[in-house]
């Protein structure tokens, strides 16, 4: 028996399976499909011709616009139906056609966008992904499996990220860029490949960082990302030369992370293989 609650209202044509649980003040919409595991928090909205499938729950004030389908199953051949699970943050904005599957075997057992979020016109967010909170998907982006996006990141229309790549926080990827390593928090990347070229610097001044960090931040990007050296040497350099600076401090920790893609940085150069590597061929320093 589905769980709703008095106050939701519901079109007539939409079609809620038994067991799922539509909370106070939702909104579903003509010729939705709501399957018996999914969740949906007060405040809910599904414009209409919406599927939601799977054990999905979406939190407080998410609004899904026609045509999405959230909670499908994984385009993964090593899916065989095993119980995994798509989450989607209060607050987010999921527009027409977007499509959120749910996570696959062998990993966390959970796809999650965070809340906040604006995933815009037929953008893909694959098995396995991680979204932080603010994330904005521009039109027609496609994320691989498990892809982790950091807080406040921006990826632009058209963008291709490669499967298991890491974008740090309040990164900016260009329009039809193609990812296929990871980007360290703040930097902005452009091309196909995708070239580290420089800063978010607007995406920081909007978030709060100072001229004076910014500058530092230039300082440390140009040491780390662009001038000659070994890269692990310049790592341990940067990390002596900065410490107590947060934003250096949150780049080396991103690069120290462990990692199945490689850095962008200045072509040409290698890291040591327990940094994650990098790219000999895409990105430029700051």
């Amino acid at each position: 028996m589905s769980h709703i609650d008095p106050g939701a209202v519901i079109a007539p044509s939409a079609s809620i399976a038994s067991g799922a649980v539509i909370g106070a003040g939702c909104r579903i919409g003509p010729f939705c499909s709501i399957g018996p595991e999914v969740v949906l928090e007060e405040g809910v909205e599904l414009v209409s011709h919406v599927v939601l499938d799977g054990a999905t729950r979406l939190g407080t004030g998410v609004k899904v616009l026609p045509f999405a389908s959230i909670g499908t199953p994984p385009q993964d051949t090593k899916y065989k139906n095993e119980p995994t699970r798509c989450e989607v943050g209060a607050r987010t904005l999921v527009r027409e056609g977007v499509t959120i599957h749910r996570a696959s075997v062998g990993a966390e057992g959970v796809t999650r966008v965070g809340a906040g979020c604006m995933i815009m016109a037929m953008a893909h967010v694959a098995h396995d992904c991680m979204l932080g909170d603010g994330v904005i998907l521009a039109n027609n982006v496609m994320l691989g499996g498990h892809v982790h996006v950091g807080d406040g990141a921006f990826i632009g229309g058209g963008a291709a990220v490669h499967q298991t790549v890491r974008i740090g926080r309040l990164a900016m990827v260009s329009g039809l860029a193609g990812v296929t390593n990871d980007i360290p928090p703040f930097g902005y990347v452009f091309g196909l490949p995708a070239r580290l070229v420089g800063l978010n610097r607007i995406g920081l001044l909007r978030r709060g960082a100072s001229r004076e960090q910014l500058r530092t931040l230039r300082v440390a990007s140009n040491l780390l990302f662009k001038d000659p050296g070994e890269f692990a040497a310049k790592m341990e350099q940067a990390a002596t030369r900065f410490a107590g600076e947060a934003l250096v401090e949150e780049i080396i920790a991103f690069i120290r992370e462990p990692s199945r893609r490689r850095q962008l940085v200045r072509p040409g150069r290698m890291a040591a293989p327990e940094l994650g590597g990098v790219d000999e061929e895409n990105g430029e320093g700051p």
